[in-house]
């Protein structure tokens, strides 16, 4: 058997022992030694069992993963979202938006969707988003009578918004990942962005006119909040958390901090906003130091094994085997796209996002050149894509962190039913991109040049 013979086999085995359930930053590490170690085999050098290059190769990964200057963003901005969560500022931003939107069609809904989009923009975490909103605006859209599948969607989409709204932690992975710069990278997801939410908001709001008995207007009986009230609700509640995010996400596009920097800047936000809602006590400090230091160390882990297998691979002549079978197929730039998004799609279903930047999409950048595909580009229609396997099924994540927290009449089922229409929009959006590239290379062009 070939060397590129035995890099096929090591990507297969590796797919097959993944999908059995092992924990996938130690198998990929595994497998990169086991067969490492064949791969660097010198019976010359060997006087030990240790003398092969192989365990040189995995300490000087390790180093350059923790070395990492983009990498060092991550935890800061982990520790900013998961101070935040417990912060008490999601239920004071949930309740002053209802009211704010009360006259609108869908208006609980509406509210729902940009609380999920701001805090999940703030924290990137998709789990303890919907988890939150869950416990807190789920139960109240369905005491006033909301369609379960209706109310379920709302919930599941607005949750995964914070994958690719920046200052998004999945776009910090890929930039680590493919070597874009990260600046550019958040100024191509804004428009997108706002245009995957503002496609949620005209979804809401027409289905809730066309249908209104899927969301019920509050009774006119209510009587109206005073607009000095109101104002001090948003001055409270939504200004707080919404320049927050402005302050960070300023400082990195307009090039006063780097996002390492911006980063801490957003942490030491976080603390002050807890403190300011009187929420910053040294349990909740402690569970979010430790949530940190788990989720960092398993990105960071992932990375270890990820660049060490695709060392490995490489040097067994893998990556070349997989451009020479892609240039084969004689495919366009177009179709190259939609074979790699489809390919991205499927793997969502049993796969985290972080697995995907990680290990998968790094098999595909070395193809880009090829197509003459801006590496920028293909992240943000990576970061798009990605909304997708937190909301199809079977294994829409979203879902399940849904389901696991609402009243038991509601069935998974419904949960799917509701999320699906936002799949589909995620679809139009990326049809969008594809014809108006100019969507996401706006902004990095206006800011930065070319």
């Amino acid at each position: 058997m070939s060397d590129p013979h035995v890099a096929i086999l090591m990507l297969g085995l590796f797919i097959f022992v993944i999908m059995l359930g092992f924990p996938i930053a130690f198998t990929l590490m595994a497998m990169a030694i086991g067969f490492g170690y064949y791969a660097y085999y010198d019976a010359e050098r060997m006087r030990t069992l240790f003398d092969n290059r192989i365990f040189d190769l995995f300490v000087n990964q390790t180093y350059s993963v923790m070395a990492n200057d983009v990498l060092t963003a991550i935890p800061l901005f982990l520790f900013m979202g998961y101070i935040v969560e417990r912060a008490n500022i999601v239920d004071r931003l949930f309740e002053t938006l209802s009211i704010a939107t009360r006259r609108l069609p869908g208006s609980m809904a509406i509210a729902a969707l940009i609380t999920c989009a701001l805090f999940a923009t703030a924290t990137g975490i998709v789990g303890a988003v919907v988890t939150l909103m869950g416990l807190l605006a789920f139960p109240a859209m369905l005491k006033a009578r909301y369609d379960e599948r209706f109310a379920s969607g709302v919930i599941c989409a607005g949750g995964t918004l914070g994958i690719l709204i920046p200052p998004s932690i999945m776009l910090i992975v890929y930039a680590a990942a493919s070597g874009v710069s990260i600046v550019r990278l958040y100024a191509g997801a804004l428009l997108p962005g706002f245009l995957l939410a503002g496609m949620y908001l005209i979804y809401i709001v027409g289905r809730a006119t066309l249908q209104p008995q899927l969301a019920p207007r509050p009774p006119k009986s209510d009587d109206p909040i005073p607009v000095g009230r109101l104002m001090l609700l948003l001055l409270t509640s939504f200004f707080p958390l919404a320049i927050l995010i402005l302050s960070v996400l300023g400082a990195i596009l307009f090039g006063l901090a780097t996002p390492s920097e911006a980063a801490a800047i957003g942490a030491l936000g976080g603390l002050l906003l807890a403190a300011a809602y009187r929420a910053l006590t040294w349990q909740r400090l402690r569970e979010s130091v430790y949530l940190t230091v788990r989720t960092t160390a398993m990105v960071c882990w992932l990375f270890v094994g990820s660049w060490t297998f695709a060392s490995v691979f490489s040097y067994l002549g893998g990556e070349e085997v997989v451009r020479e079978f892609v240039v084969g197929l004689d495919l366009t730039p177009l179709q190259f796209l939609l074979l790699a998004q489809l390919i991205i799609f499927l793997l969502g279903w049993p796969l985290e996002w972080s697995e995907i930047i990680i290990i998968f999409v790094p098999i595909f950048l070395p193809l880009l050149a090829i197509f003459d595909i801006d590496p920028l580009f293909f992240g943000i229609l990576i970061a798009l894509n990605l909304q997708t396997s937190f909301l199809t099924p079977p294994m829409a994540m979203s879902a399940y962190y849904l389901k696991g927290i609402a009243p038991p009449h509601v069935r998974l089922t419904q949960i799917f039913a509701g999320s699906l229409p936002y799949v589909f929009m995620v679809f139009i959006t990326m049809a969008t991109l594809y014809i108006f590239p100019e969507i996401v290379s706006a902004l990095p062009k206006l800011f930065y040049g070319r």
